[in-house]
């Protein structure tokens, strides 16, 4: 009875007091039905106090798997090769992965079989995403300034031979990149170059 409740509400995500709400239990009482389900797979722990049961989470749409990146770190926004593929810029495809731009310290968490990461930059490059539907997500040229800027530091590893330079705006990149340093300005020079932007 409590497990069919639990799996037929409508809210994607279920904190502990809509647990105890749910199954008419206290608080505590939550707790524990919560950690007892996740133990039995019933329920997948998102972070402290969050859960989804593993019937939704098995069938999350790549838009809730960003909701959900937003959930674990805040404030993020999905950038990188996530944006861009989302966008379709690049090729390169991204299977039970997330990667998120934050303030915080950088991090990976793992939920089931995704991995969520998070790439730390710094609070004046903390710009250029939007709110789409229920997400924050790097807009176009932002994803891409995001990766151009932490793979010329060598904290990612971005393939710009799968990117469509062609679907990007050059100056728009450009502008995001101003604030960086001489290093990401001389790489994103090299870039254009190379790939004759």
């Amino acid at each position: 009875m409590n497990l069919e409740k639990i799996n037929n509400v409508d809210k994607l995500l279920l904190n502990i007091n809509d647990i105890a709400k749910l199954l008419s239990i206290s608080k505590e009482s939550a707790k524990v039905t919560a950690a007892r389900y996740v133990k039995k797979g019933i329920l997948i722990r998102v972070k402290r106090d969050l859960y989804i049961t593993k019937t939704k989470f098995v069938l999350l749409k790549e838009e809730e798997l960003f909701q959900i990146a937003n959930l674990i770190q805040t404030p993020s926004y999905v950038s990188l090769t996530t944006a861009l593929s989302y966008y379709e810029i690049t090729t390169q495809q991204q299977r039970n992965f997330i990667e998120s731009v934050v303030l915080k310290r950088s991090k990976n968490v793992i939920v089931s079989n995704v991995e969520f990461t998070f790439t730390k930059i710094k609070k004046e490059l903390y710009e250029g995403f939007e709110l789409k539907n229920t997400f924050f997500i790097a807009e176009p040229e932002k994803a891409l300034a995001d990766a151009i800027y932490l793979t010329s530091l060598k904290r990612y590893n971005c393939d710009f031979e799968a990117i469509d330079f062609n679907k990007v705006n050059k100056n728009s990149i450009s502008a995001y990149l101003e604030n960086t340093n001489k290093r990401t300005m001389l790489f994103w020079a090299n870039l254009c170059k190379t790939y004759k932007i």
